[in-house]
């Protein structure tokens, strides 16, 4: 949802203002977040979309404060978690944070996982950290926390090198939410399973953050996973949300010419045709983006203003945002 939505600050979990995250390296200044707004509500799950290179992960490491610096930087905005602008709070106060109100699962379960450590010292670890429990009682936690995510609590001694890739993903799903976060946010964690587990995994979190009420952002490029999870969809390109609404009101009437782009390099199974419909051109380099609207020289409904246009999300009804030209007030 956009910035401009009026819903109270209590139904609000998450509220993301105006943001920009900029790494500078020798070749330049690399702006891979610019002027990004979003609010989530609590309980809701918001599928956050886009190519390689949309600024997806780096969001999301900006709302944990994880950016590493140097290159990258926070250079403007306000993440605001219950109300309280994370981007203000030092080391000390994120580590607070990180893994007790907000969790993440990565991409890759294995690079998530130390695999030296036993996976239930792995989950005993979080609860250490967040919780006053001793080192026993965090062990025993930690085996129901596996057994929450369909492992047997006697697998707690064993290592990440001895479960499949989809238990590694349950692992990683059971540190992420070992201590009940408010947020979790997930980056693309389906991608290297296949599509059997990938279905099983996505089951399980559906279930877990019902059972929790815990909010999430579903980090994806594929639009069957927003489907199947969320509940609201904000697209990205070039950095910022050019469209964000509630998930059948975007599936049935997209409305900015990036995402009916989308939807036409898909497969129809209803459809009868022989080739699909790729938006032509690629995404803009973020260390030279274009001037105006980002996705102007690959729109093939592009007008002479959309290259000097300084665009802003407009709500067009139903808490349905665009930002296009076609769209501006």
């Amino acid at each position: 949802m956009n910035k401009d939505t009026k819903s109270t600050s209590e139904e609000n979990l998450l509220e993301i203002k105006d943001l920009n995250i900029h790494y500078v390296t020798d070749e330049g200044v690399v702006r891979a977040v610019n002027d990004l707004n979003l609010t989530l509500r609590r309980g809701e799950t918001v599928g956050l979309v886009g190519e390689t290179g949309a600024g997806k992960t780096t969001t999301a490491l900006g709302i944990l404060q994880l950016i590493p610096d140097p290159p990258g930087k926070v250079v403007g905005g306000e993440i605001l978690l219950n109300g309280e602008d994370v981007v203000k709070k030092s080391e000390v106060e994120m580590r607070k944070i990180r893994g007790k109100a907000v969790s993440m699962i990565f991409q890759d379960p294995m690079t998530s996982l130390n695999p030296v450590i036993p996976v239930g010292e792995q989950i005993a670890e979080v609860i250490l950290l967040h919780e006053k429990i001793n080192a026993d009682g965090a062990m025993k936690k930690a085996g129901e926390v596996l057994a929450t995510v369909g492992i047997g609590s006697e697998r707690a001694k064993e290592y990440p090198h001895q479960f499949s890739g989809g238990m590694r993903q349950r692992v990683v799903i059971a540190i992420a939410l070992a201590c009940n976060p408010e947020l979790l946010i997930a980056d693309e964690p389906t991608t290297a399973l296949d599509v059997t587990i990938q279905a099983q995994v996505l089951e399980l979190m559906r279930e877990l953050k019902d059972r929790l009420n815990t909010s999430m952002i579903m980090i994806t490029h594929d639009l069957g996973v927003v489907a199947e999870i969320c509940d609201q969809v904000a697209i990205m390109y070039a950095g910022t949300i050019i469209e964000v609404a509630e998930k059948y009101e975007l599936f049935r009437n997209p409305k900015h010419p990036y995402t009916i782009g989308l939807f036409g390099s898909i497969p129809d199974i209803t459809k009868d045709e022989e080739t699909l419909r790729p938006i032509k051109g690629l995404m803009p380099d973020p260390s030279d983006l274009p001037s105006g609207c980002p996705f102007h020289p690959r729109c093939d409904r592009a007008q002479e203003a959309c290259s000097t246009i300084e665009l802003k999300n407009v709500d067009i009804g139903d808490a349905h945002f665009v930002r296009c030209i076609q769209y501006q007030k």
